[in-house]
């Protein structure tokens, strides 16, 4: 290789990378969403087809539905988050084909790349979801290898004895293998309909509402409070959202092992339901990549024992 081609441009990599990776650090999607586009023959290099495992160079030109992809280093990627207080009765697509409201109608206008639903919540599941212009960062967030916290809300109907708390903690066989609650605290409520904080590291689909399902209670309501150091707190109201910025995005950052973001000029857009951005809860102790509890999760709740299956 010529040392001129050795330099090329200081805004791509040089290093031939995976095709969903590019696509992610282009801010179009998370790997998995890409991975899926892939595999509906949604992408192409060059002219061709684009198969999974595919990798790719500065010069090769990608197209995702018949438009040309823009690329940029990932480390010039301005990373922004929001923290949206999504309530029930949205979706999380970006096109429903049932005519029902997504989530992304309520987001504000970006500049560069779109935003990236970091997982999903179910029709009927309220609470925090966060959404990134960063698809490595929404990957990696997403992905059970690092074991990000989820911290949900939940009202059970019935009667709820210790035994069944135990066995949520200690591992339960669901239909996709064994899964547990890594923490449970109760919550109140009456007889009929208790409230528990729970806490997850995998996100699988549905996996609060089957886990309960698997011994044989019910969910009448449930609400995701936090995701990782994010807590949804007050603010955003339903149906709004907030900035994650400052220590709290850098925070978020060192949790996902990404570097120090990239200052984001947010631009909001006329019409946006939380015109000022806020700072969020400030994490306490040093930013290492292992989230803070909320008060409900403290240490105050039933764990698993020793012995016990992660």
């Amino acid at each position: 290789m010529k040392d001129a081609d050795r330099r090329g441009s200081p805004l791509e990599p040089q290093e031939p990378v995976r095709l969903q990776k590019a696509l992610a650090e282009a801010g179009l999607g998370s790997r998995r969403e890409i991975e899926g586009w892939i595999r509906e023959g949604r992408v192409r290099v060059n002219g061709a087809l684009a198969q999974l495992g595919d990798r790719v160079q500065p010069s090769d030109r990608i197209r995702v539905d018949g438009q040309e992809v823009r690329r940029r280093a990932a480390k010039r990627h301005s990373v922004r988050v929001l923290a949206y207080h999504k309530p029930e009765g949205e979706v999380v697509t970006r096109k429903d084909p049932e005519g029902r409201p997504t989530i992304f109608r309520r987001l504000p206008g970006i500049r560069d790349g779109r935003w990236i639903a970091v997982g999903r919540l179910d029709l009927n599941t309220a609470g925090l979801l966060l959404v990134t212009n960063h698809g490595e960062l929404a990957n990696r967030l997403m992905h059970p290898s690092r074991a990000v916290e989820r911290e949900y809300a939940v009202r059970v109907r019935g009667s709820v004895s210790d035994q069944l708390l135990a066995q949520l903690v200690n591992g339960v066989e669901l239909e996709d293998g064994p899964a547990r609650f890594e923490e449970i605290v109760p919550s109140g409520g009456s007889e009929s309909h208790q409230w528990f904080h729970v806490l997850i590291v995998e996100g699988r689909n549905r996996e609060v509402r089957r886990l309960w399902e698997a011994v044989g209670c019910t969910v009448s309501r449930l609400k995701r409070v936090r995701y990782g150091n994010v807590i949804l707190g007050a603010r955003p109201t339903p149906g709004q959202w907030r900035e994650v910025v400052g220590e709290e995005l850098e925070a978020l950052m060192a949790l996902a092992e990404l570097g120090p973001p990239v200052a984001a000029r947010t631009g909001l857009s006329p019409g946006s339901s939380d015109k000022v951005p806020d700072k969020g809860p400030r994490p306490r102790g040093s930013a290492k990549p292992r989230a803070v509890a909320s008060p409900q999760l403290a240490g105050r709740g039933l764990k698993p024992r020793p012995s016990g299956r992660r």
